[in-house]
Order: structure tokens, then sequence, then C-alpha cells
């Protein structure tokens, strides 16, 4: 059973301008601790959502407490290997572009660590990685898991003006206090040095078309951003030069089949018939897809 609490909105903390988006459809019997595990199928569960008309933010209120949910996330599954790898790769080819120079990173919610082994393969050196959950970091691999360090995140557990550049990706949807957590990030950059996020885009064509179908409605999820509420929450944190774009995503068949609104027992027939010998090799067919996710970039 999560504790529930009611919430401002976490950007501009305004209560008083807010609409419904969705009501909840959060229901305690069928919450599990795999709630609040890393890529799984998904559940179709959300708490009640509102729009702030102060900043455009959508966001969840009432919602699991930054006590309760610290806790899930610390006790939950992993099981992304393979998707955190493939995503890793593509987060790494949009930083390449962006020619940035190798320096001190830090990538906050790093899980498996799939994407400091692609800040070493980009030249970084000084790599710290920070993840509360246990599961992903005890399948690390050995490259990488002196790197990770088991915990939330905390600014003070690093010195200000010390990294040039802070990744953090698919993250600031589940945080409490996601201004918070830019701020935090902000003081912990170097002057010109740059924080990257993946999130994902509630205004984007996929989540528009599938409606509460789509994965990123999911009580992970406390708050979900578009183009213009990721943008003020980096200007209003002190952040220059935001961009913000839609990105490509390449997955697996298999996993891109997990995701689809497809009815249990035909999703189950389907996923069972692809890890077949004779299709294995068909469920692994990277495939790129305008899945709905955006890049944000920002300069201290």
């Amino acid at each position: 059973m999560l504790a529930l609490e009611e919430r401002p909105c976490p950007i501009c903390k305004t209560s008083d301008h807010s609409v419904v988006y969705r009501e909840s459809t959060y229901d305690e019997s069928r919450w599990t601790q795999a709630s609040f595990s890393s890529r799984k199928v998904p559940e179709y569960m959300h708490f009640r959502l509102l729009t702030c008309g102060a900043c455009g933010l959508t966001y969840g209120s009432p919602v699991a407490s930054a006590e309760a949910a610290s806790q899930a996330y610390r006790r939950a599954s992993f099981e992304a290997s393979v998707e955190s790898t493939d995503a890793a790769r593509t987060y790494a080819q949009y930083l390449r572009k962006q020619g940035f120079e190798p320096g001190r990173a830090l990538d906050i919610g790093c899980g498996d660590g799939a994407f400091l082994r692609e800040l070493l393969r980009l030249g970084f050196r000084e790599i710290v990685g920070v993840e509360p959950s246990e599961a992903p970091v005890r399948v690390a691999s050995e490259d990488v898991r002196p790197l990770i360090r088991q915990e939330m995140f905390d600014r003070a557990l690093f010195a200000e003006n010390s990294f040039d550049l802070v990744t953090c990706f698919q993250t600031i949807e589940h945080v409490y206090e996601p201004r918070k957590l830019l701020e935090d990030i902000f003081r912990i950059l170097k002057p010109g040095g740059k924080v990257f996020l993946i999130e994902h885009d509630l205004g984007a064509f996929s989540a528009r078309v599938m409606g509460e179908k789509s994965p990123i409605f999911d009580i992970e999820h406390v708050q979900l951003f578009n183009p213009r509420s990721v943008r003020y929450l980096l200007t209003q944190t002190g952040f220059q030069d935001v961009n913000v774009f839609s990105i490509l995503n390449a997955y697996a068949l298999t996993y891109w089949l997990k995701l689809f609104p497809l009815p249990a027992r035909v999703k189950r027939g389907l996923l069972a018939s692809l890890a077949h010998p004779a299709l294995r090799a068909v469920g692994a067919i990277r495939i790129p897809v305008p899945a709905g996710n955006m890049a944000i970039f920002g300069t201290k």
C-alpha cells in the first residue's frame, strides 16, 4: 500500500490554477513492487494528473510520498539490460552530435551503468553514476560497477562547480521535486557545463494517439513534461541556451511489442513466438521509432 499526499505544481508551486488532465486509474489491489521496475510491461495505471495553468506542467496529485517512492525504487526489480544498452547507444549519438569535449561527468539514475560505458567510449575518464535501486547495480558489468554509487542523488555528495556534464535520462518525471533536482545540477556544474536530459513528451504524436494506453501514463511518473514546461524548468533554474528537440529511439522489436497496447493474451502469444529459436533473430531487430521522447540540453 502506498502513502499518498497532495502537492502543488512541483515547478512553480501554483495550486489554484490547475485543471484535471486525467482522473486517477490507480488501483491499490493491482499495485506490486514491480510497479516501480525499469521498463516493465505497461500497467496503464497512474495517479490523478493536473495541468498547471502557469507553467504548463502536467503533474500528479495526490501521489506517493517522497519516502514511499524512495523505498519502492530501492527494492524495484530490473529486467532491462538489453534495452538500457540500446538506449545508451542512442543517447550517446545525440551527445556526440553536440561536439562536447570530454571532461568530468555525472549520470543521475544510471541504472546498470550502460551510459557510463558510452561515456568511456566518448573519451570521458572522470565518471560517476548514481542509482538508488539495488537490482541494476547488482547486474552492472565489472567495467562500470566501480563507478556507480548505490544511493539517492544528493547534491551534498558533490562539490559545487565540479562537473562538465551531468546527464539524467527518463528520471525527472519520477522525482518528487524536479525543480530542486535541476537547481542542484546547476550548482554542481562548472560554468559553461551542460546538462543533458531525455524525457517523455506529453505532447508527442504517439502520446496523443495512444492516450492513456501510452506507457508514459504510469504511477512511476509523478509529472509529465512537454517542450514548454521543460524549457520553463531549465530557464527558471538558471540554464541558458536551452535546446529541446524530438529524438528517435532504437529498440528491439520484442521491446516495442512489449510496450504496444495489445490485449494481454495476444501480447504474451506474440512475445512467446518471438522467443522461439527460429524467430529470435527477428525479435532482436532494432527498429528506430519516434516514440515520443525529447532531448534537452542546457548550459550553465
